[in-house]
């Protein structure tokens, strides 16, 4: 019976947990927008040029920087 109650304890215990967030920093794109606010901030890595990226940072409490895992991506061939 404690077997039991103890799988049922497992069971609930993954149901409940929170999902696993994606990765930070997309190696597809050199330039990333960070972003700070009340709530904590973000990292989006969407942007192919510097000049592209402070242009949506313009005006905002953000700051463009340079992606360290640019180009580490594997190729699909």
């Amino acid at each position: 019976m404690r077997a039991v109650g103890a799988l049922l304890l497992a069971i609930s215990a993954v149901l409940v947990a929170p999902s696993a967030r994606a990765q930070t920093y997309d190696p597809a794109y050199p330039v990333c927008l960070q972003r700070y606010g009340i709530d904590g901030g973000s990292i989006s890595c969407r942007y192919a040029s510097l000049a592209q990226c402070q242009a949506v940072a313009s005006g905002r409490a953000a700051q463009c920087i340079t992606n360290p895992y640019y180009g580490k991506a594997r190729r699909r061939y």
